[in-house]
């Protein structure tokens, strides 16, 4: 064969890569801003985004080169060099290793004879980590391909190396492996809601929605004080409003987004409500649109979700046929809206709003200065209302059952119900909506955590309260919380779930600002320090102004929460990070004899010769 002479089996998967490409670039109206939609889906089809799918990308969409592999390298689901036909990722998150999935993943990687974050060396297999999967309440988690799989045992573990060995297409595996449960265990307004669907957008209309104005939508949120359930607490009336009131330059229309990108280790809350009450977050979306004067929506759903693509997509089709969706909605002439679903592809910086746009426009998701903000300018530079999961479903309840007899429920300061998720170290974790106002005891009770020794809510960019807080409520008077309620009891080492937390920050940062991406990686660097016993008291001046560099220079909120695990562990659990002080002065993180150890392994040697000696300052007796 001639050196340069390209395989005819080459040649086939080339031109099956390119074929699969242009169906995916026709399926997605050869529009760049589906990219990472295009990206995601060629994967799906191939296994990885090779060249050849590349090259047919740029030829037909007419993009550079660089900005499809910039796109495809920012997200952690894509790959540009082939993974393997079962890729796996296990649960990165402090629940999980709780559950002992370290002990899982190592098992499965000795089964498979490999190494963690490696693909086999016949291509078949590549085990690695992610951050979390959002299964906390049902751990260890893992997902195969971008599904889910819960409740991982050693059992499990070892049929699976099996059937990996055997090459069993993911269909043939056990169906209860990839079961997700909901585990509702407390109800409140939202989830006891018994409305058909289109039940609010008639109440809606009978107000007077069909002229149009949108105003009587619009008065009736800001009068049940209705605040936005990601974390923030901005009032929903007032953000509906300010995009109806944006001015639109020619061509532009306004856009409705669903934030779906519940990346907080801890939360998982829109899980559930997008498999239970999807009606619900559909309507309030359609309700926002029809108050607003839009005619286009977008689902952003989270990588991690993909299962549940196939049910959205039937709820959607159902409610077109409905003429709850469509054209003329309800039969109103002009009244036209209609919603596409994004998935994610393994960023946590898309729940950030803006960087949730950057990725629905195919591009990679660094968050945007603001303001001008996205009521004003979001979407293609057009008024976008981006509200949650919950926030969408509860417009939809205030919209039924009205503003007076919403706010008889919750605080004067946080009216309605919250949902929290609820994991770790308790005997009934899941789902639980409470009024505003319930005391982090009584959740406590409720889910049967005992000898209790914090709690973080709001996830790792929250607060971690102790028990002498427990009588503290949840409220924006209050604490405020996205939703994730994360138990430890006094078993756990505090430092250790610190740990976790930092590690995740840095793994997840965006990297587009020098602060937040040196400043996130010093700061795992100084947790990786007294986890190996190495630190000193000097270390916590270096983590005061790693805290101020983060807080105040960094991009985004990412940044700037960053530090917070450690922040609250070390006001509240410092004898966690004493015992680890095992220095009177300061030690460099770098280990210079430890770093010949693969040398003295090399060449068989362990004398002291082959050992670094720390010289003996002057003065020293030696």
């Amino acid at each position: 064969m001639v050196e340069n002479e390209t395989c005819p089996d080459d040649m086939k998967v080339k031109a099956d890569a390119a074929g699969m490409t242009r169906q995916v670039v026709a399926r997605w109206r050869r529009d760049p801003t589906c990219l990472v939609q295009m990206l995601r889906e060629i994967q799906e089809a191939c296994g990885w985004i090779s060249p050849a799918a590349i090259d047919c990308l740029q030829a037909e969409l007419n993009v550079p080169r660089s900005r499809i592999e910039g796109v495809a390298g920012f997200y952690s689901f894509l790959y540009l060099q082939p993974r393997g036909k079962y890729r796996i990722l296990f649960s990165d998150n402090v629940t999980d290793h709780m559950l002992g999935s370290q002990a899982l993943l190592e098992r499965l990687c000795n089964n498979l004879w490999l190494e963690p974050g490696k693909v086999s060396e016949d291509g078949l297999v590549s085990v690695g980590r992610t951050s979390c999967t959002g299964m906390c309440d049902q751990g260890p988690a893992m997902l195969v391909n971008n599904l889910a799989i819960t409740r991982l045992t050693p059992a499990r573990i070892d049929e699976m190396a099996e059937l990996i060995r055997h090459q069993t297409p993911l269909s043939k595996w056990p169906a209860q492996w990839f079961h997700v449960e909901d585990n509702i265990r407390k109800s409140n307004l939202l989830l006891n809601l018994n409305m058909p669907a289109g039940g609010a957008l008639r109440a809606a209309l009978a107000s007077g929605l069909d002229a149009g104005a949108g105003d009587a939508l619009i008065d009736t949120l800001k009068r049940s004080g209705l605040r936005g359930r990601g974390g923030a607490g901005f009032t929903t009336g007032l953000k509906w409003e300010a995009c109806r009131n944006a001015p639109l330059k020619p061509g532009q229309q306004r856009i409705i987004v669903c934030n779906a990108d519940e990346g907080e280790p801890g939360t998982f809350k829109d899980r559930v409500l997008l498999t239970t009450r999807a009606d619900l977050v559909f309507e309030g979306m359609t309700l926002a649109a029809c108050a607003v004067g839009a005619r286009r929506g977008f689902l952003y759903l989270r990588g991690e979700y993909r299962y549940l693509l196939e049910h959205l997509n039937a709820v959607l089709e159902r409610r077109r046929k409905e003429h709850l969706l469509g054209n003329a909605i309800l039969g109103i002439a002009g009244n036209d809206f209609d919603i596409e679903i994004h998935l994610g592809a393994g960023a946590y910086i898309c729940g950030e709003e803006s960087a949730l746009i950057e990725s629905l426009e195919g591009k990679r998701g660094h968050p945007r200065n603001r303001p001008p903000f996205p009521v004003t300018n979001g979407y293609l530079d057009q008024p976008t209302i981006v509200n949650n999961v919950e926030t969408f479903a509860s417009a939809t309840l205030v919209a039924f059952m009205g503003a007076d007899e919403y706010v008889r429920t919750g605080t004067s300061k946080s009216a309605g119900s919250k949902i929290l998720s609820v994991s770790g170290d308790c005997a009934r974790p899941g789902i639980y909506e409470y009024p505003f106002g319930v005391s982090v005891r009584q959740v406590l009770a409720d889910c049967g955590a005992d000898d209790t020794q914090a709690v973080q809510i709001s996830g790792p960019s929250g607060v971690c309260v102790g028990p002498d807080e427990f009588d503290r409520i949840i409220g924006f008077e209050d604490i405020p919380t996205a939703g994730a309620f994360t138990v430890f009891n006094r078993s756990r080492d505090m430092f250790n779930v610190a740990w976790n937390y930092v590690r995740f920050f840095q793994r997840e940062s965006c990297g587009f600002c020098t602060p937040c991406r040196v400043g996130t990686a010093l700061l795992k660097n100084l947790m990786d320090k007294l986890h190996d016993g190495r630190g000193s008291h000097d270390d916590f001046v270096e983590i005061e102004k790693i805290t101020r560099l983060l807080q105040t220079m960094s991009h985004c909120g990412l940044g700037h929460t960053a530090c917070n695990p450690v922040l609250n562990t070390v006001a509240k659990f410092r004898p966690a990070y004493e015992k680890r002080l095992q220095q009177q002065e300061f030690v460099p993180a770098f280990d210079l004899d430890q770093a010949l150890a693969a040398a003295r392994q090399m060449t068989g040697r362990d004398d002291a010769g082959a050992h670094f000696a720390r010289e003996t300052p002057r003065g020293e007796n030696a």
